[in-house]
């Protein structure tokens, strides 16, 4: 034994986030074993090849069993089929979390099929590249990005200690911890991310639908802004439909304060006037800045990229 946070993890999907996980815990020696199913056979076997976990299999009661950590990293529209699958394996005092973009609706699902002898703590790495799959993964992805845990609404010492050891495995893989209420957190990201990849979505779909303008000028002739678009919408697309689904009440919200925003932005385009839009892109180039000087700007390293190619 080496001291290890969770002598025995198991990671219910192996993509990238899964993957990246396994390769950090390893890093920093905060895991003993590594369980991992996944309900893909090519995953299952790749994950072999690459040496990821002592156990893989397509049994995700086998995959749990006598598992300390549990990762749910699964897409979060099926969180719940795969709890109800290890819910009867699972070892009484585990810790159970997620990896899901989405909180409210991803832990009511885990609740309604987890045992109570085993403490849920849900959870989100805001980490991530447009890359998917076990290859795809890297130890560092989590490094000095935050994490965000977001407990249930329990006050025991036991749970109030299994929240505090799954804080402490994250801060010792790299990553910064925040504890938010579920639905705050809901509304965070569809600001931060979700709100941008639907963009994303849009804006590459509306370039490809332009009658006026061929897919080979598009491809061709692109600038850095729809460089950048592109590199978002190529993101998995199962993954970031369950999230549209699971939050469309505080996306909706967020979208329809866009919409208006984006209304004013087009009169002021419209009647000319300069002076607004030099305020607005002033004030978001300060954001832009303060993304920059909190240290979470994306480098898309190719950490993992060029390695573990078996």
């Amino acid at each position: 034994m080496t001291g290890a946070i969770y002598p025995k993890m198991a990671v219910i999907g192996c993509g990238l986030i899964g993957s990246s996980l396994i390769r950090a815990a390893r890093r920093a020696g905060v895991v003993d074993e590594v369980a991992v199913t996944d309900l893909s056979p090519e995953v299952l076997k790749r994950v072999h090849v690459l040496g990821l976990a002592e156990h893989v299999t397509g049994d995700v009661a086998e995959a749990v069993a006598d598992a300390d950590l549990v990762v749910f990293a699964v897409p979060v529209l099926t969180m719940g089929e795969a709890a109800k699958k290890a819910a009867h394996a699972l070892k009484p005092g585990a810790t159970v979390t997620d990896v899901g973009s989405v909180k409210s609706a991803v832990a009511e699902a885990l609740a309604a099929e987890l045992p109570d002898n085993v403490f849920l703590v849900p959870g989100h790495p805001i980490a991530g590249t447009e890359q998917s799959g076990p290859d795809a993964g890297f130890a560092e992805l989590f490094d000095k990005r935050w994490t965000i845990l977001t407990p249930l609404p329990r006050t025991d010492e036991a749970y109030q200690g299994a929240v505090k050891r799954l804080s402490a495995f994250w801060t010792a893989i790299g990553a910064n911890v925040e504890v938010m209420d579920e639905k705050h957190h809901d509304l965070v990201l569809a600001v931060t991310s979700h709100l941008p990849h639907l963009i994303a979505y849009n804006i590459v779909g509306t370039a490809a639908d332009l009658e006026e303008v061929t897919q080979a000028e598009v491809m061709k002739y692109s600038a850095g802004g729809f460089r950048d678009f592109t590199r978002i919408a190529a993101s998995d697309p199962t993954m970031w439909r369950d999230i549209f689904v699971a939050n469309k009440d505080a996306v909706l919200e967020i979208l329809g304060r866009f919409t208006e925003d984006l209304q004013a932005l087009s009169r002021a385009i419209r009647w000319g006037e300069a002076d607004k839009l030099h305020d607005l892109f002033s004030r978001t180039r300060e954001i832009r800045r303060g993304v920059i000087a909190a240290g979470q700007e994306s480098a898309e390293p190719n950490f993992g990229r060029d390695r573990d190619k078996h």
